[in-house]
């Protein structure tokens, strides 16, 4: 019942900038928590940032202080302003929702966007 519409990804140089968004839409519930995921070919998808519909945040270690999730409520769109970009941020990023209804764990995925992070 929710679709997630990702945008931003590309290539940049080290120490760039990048900022992704995913837009968010159908039947999605007034308390959710949204977030970023990562993957590169061959390891597991990892968790970057996620944030509830409260504004409570959780980062990955390897990206304190570089990356900030943030989200627009009225627009249901997700945010992940990416600074100081490393080769090793190079990853498939997907945006995510999740929401309890009736009990059950409903969960939902973007299909990705490619950001590239070489000289």
């Amino acid at each position: 019942q929710v679709q997630l519409a990702e945008s931003g990804g590309g290539l940049v140089q080290p120490g760039g900038s990048l900022r992704l968004s995913c837009a968010a839409s159908g039947r999605i519930f007034r308390f959710n928590t949204m977030g970023w995921y990562r993957q590169v070919p061959g390891k597991p998808r990892e968790l970057v940032a996620e944030i509830t519909s409260g504004g409570n945040t959780d980062y990955a270690d390897s990206v304190k202080g570089r990356f900030t999730i943030s989200r627009d409520n009225a627009k249901n769109t997700l945010y992940l302003q990416m600074n100081s970009l490393k080769p090793e941020d190079t990853a498939v990023y997907y945006c995510y929702l999740r929401q309890l209804v009736s009990g059950s764990l409903d969960e939902y995925w973007g299909q990705g966007t490619q950001v590239t992070v070489s000289s």
